[in-house]
């Protein structure tokens, strides 16, 4: 091999390594990253725990008839106002043709009771008046016919009662459905001419009208078991209506349920408040709203933002990256306090001036070059 040739290597060589050099310090300079810093700041920190739910009334009702029977007359409607005693709605009774006739074989039968106990009563009264029989056996007499009136009394009363579900003049008759508390109604879920069934042991009969004070309303939700134990009955809390989401409604926490139910793997808890409502909202039973329980709240601490916290991936033990005099950055462990989801209070590891990595947000003018 000539000379030429040898020289002519050598330097393809260099320029080789040469191009190898460059490469790996562009390659060198792009991975040192340029990273944000920022510093801790005193601030206040409060901690609060939404629970879900919605908005019913305190005081609610159902009205149910107490005879079967028909609907001959509803004379509400839903929404309006009423007060207890108002007469709601009317029952006509369809009678069973075996009872009715049952009941008049029984109204015969005591009319000839009846006919027969007037008839010895008139007789020993006027034997009685001379004297004739004793006066013991004259009141045995008038007991008897006395009893044998009443009782015919009694068998044309439930022969009325079956045909027409009332005593014709009665003043509280079964088949009239009264108001039994002052409100608003709610529901009316049936309508003229249905058919309806008593309330007794066996069956919890039809709903005729669903009647509730609006006066005096409740929150009802569910709260998490995490944060169930720093709350307490008596809590003053703030009820955030989903219809009227700029006004906050004061509340009193009143009820904090003392068994959890599992719910999609997380267990809630039962939570009641006494919800103060002002006279001129136009509130609605069933509206869904969230309540705000302040559980601990801190004034003036020194915090950071949840963000710049890193975790150890071996002892998940959380620290931050702290800016050197050199520009490199040292890991610092830190013990955390309080946290809002945001801010987070930091107990011991940093202090004020401290220059904190933003590990997950690099330079603007790294970002261009990567961007190249």
């Amino acid at each position: 091999m000539n000379k030429t040739v040898k020289i002519i290597l050598v330097l393809v060589v260099i320029v080789l390594l040469a191009f190898v050099l460059k490469y790996f310090k562009d390659a060198n300079s792009k991975s040192i990253v340029d990273y944000k810093v920022e510093e801790p700041f005193y601030t206040s920190i409060n901690t609060k725990a939404v629970a879900t739910g919605k908005l019913n009334p305190e005081e609610e009702i159902e009205l149910k008839p107490q005879i079967s029977g028909i609907v001959d007359k509803i004379l509400v409607e839903e929404g309006d106002v009423v007060k207890k005693g108002d007469l709601i709605a009317n029952i006509r009774v369809v009678p069973n043709e075996q009872n009715l006739v049952s009941a008049k074989s029984r109204i015969a039968t005591a009319k000839l009771s009846f006919e027969n106990a007037k008839t010895l009563y008139n007789r020993n009264k006027a034997l009685y008046d001379k004297g004739v029989i004793s006066k013991q056996d004259f009141e045995n007499s008038e007991l008897s016919y006395f009893q044998a009136k009443e009782s015919l009394t009694q068998t044309q009363n439930d022969y009325q009662i079956i045909k027409m579900g009332s005593i014709s003049g009665g003043s509280s008759a079964n088949t009239n459905i009264i108001a039994q508390i002052s409100g608003t109604i709610l529901e009316i879920p049936v309508r003229e001419g249905d058919q309806v069934i008593q309330s007794n042991n066996f069956n919890a009969g039809t709903t005729i009208a669903t009647i509730a004070n609006m006066s005096f309303m409740i929150f009802e939700g569910k709260l998490d078991e995490a944060e169930v134990g720093k709350v307490n009955e008596g809590k003053e809390i703030k009820v955030i209506l989903g219809a009227i989401q700029d006004k906050e409604f004061p509340a009193t926490l009143t009820f904090v349920a003392p068994k959890g139910i599992e719910e999609n793997g997380a267990v809630q808890f039962t939570i009641k408040a006494d919800v103060t409502i002002d006279s001129i909202a136009n509130i609605r039973a069933g509206y869904s709203a969230n309540a705000e329980i302040d559980l601990e709240a801190k004034d003036s601490v020194l915090a950071i933002r949840e963000a710049l916290l890193q975790y150890n991936r071996i002892t998940e033990k959380p620290f931050v990256e702290i800016m050197q005099e050199d520009n490199k950055f040292k890991k610092r462990d830190v013990e955390l306090g309080l946290s809002d989801g945001i801010n987070i209070e930091i107990l011991d590891g940093i202090e004020e001036g401290d220059k904190i990595k933003i590990w997950n947000k690099a330079s603007k003018d790294n970002e261009e070059d990567e961007e190249a």
